[in-house]
């Protein structure tokens, strides 16, 4: 089998993956930056469940919680077992999303000349005010 190299400036920054390996360490696919791979699809699809899933959960939550402002039509009356149960399961959906927005959020290409700091200091200006 013939590997084709790829230049180097044809390789894009690698992608954390929306799971983990069975050690729990993050999985990473390194591409031509296209994201037309089969595997990069799959990742896609998988970041769109997890993401459906946190919105359901969410749904769940405002239900079991009777979130009186919001759509929830629960009566707030929720036991112990299940208040612990849906926490976890939060946590389980924010560490998700959370993967999801980082793993895009490294993908966006910054502007020549783009830096980071002149934001942070305008984040500051302006809470200082």
């Amino acid at each position: 089998m013939i590997y084709q190299s790829h230049d180097a400036a044809t390789v894009s920054r690698p992608r954390l993956l929306p799971w983990s390996n069975l050690g729990g360490n993050p999985c990473y696919l390194v591409g031509d930056g296209s994201g037309n791979s089969h595997l990069s699809r799959v990742a896609d699809t998988v970041e769109s469940v997890q993401l459906d899933m946190a919105e359901e959960l969410l749904d769940h939550a405002a239900d079991l919680l009777g979130d009186v402002e919001g759509e929830g039509e629960g009566e707030g009356w929720a036991t112990a077992h299940q208040l612990r149960f849906l926490a976890a399961r939060l946590a389980e959906a924010l560490h998700d999303v959370h993967r999801i927005a980082r793993s895009r959020g490294a993908r966006l290409s910054v502007p020549d000349g783009g830096d980071d700091e002149p934001a942070d200091a305008e984040l500051q200006t302006s809470a200082g005010q």
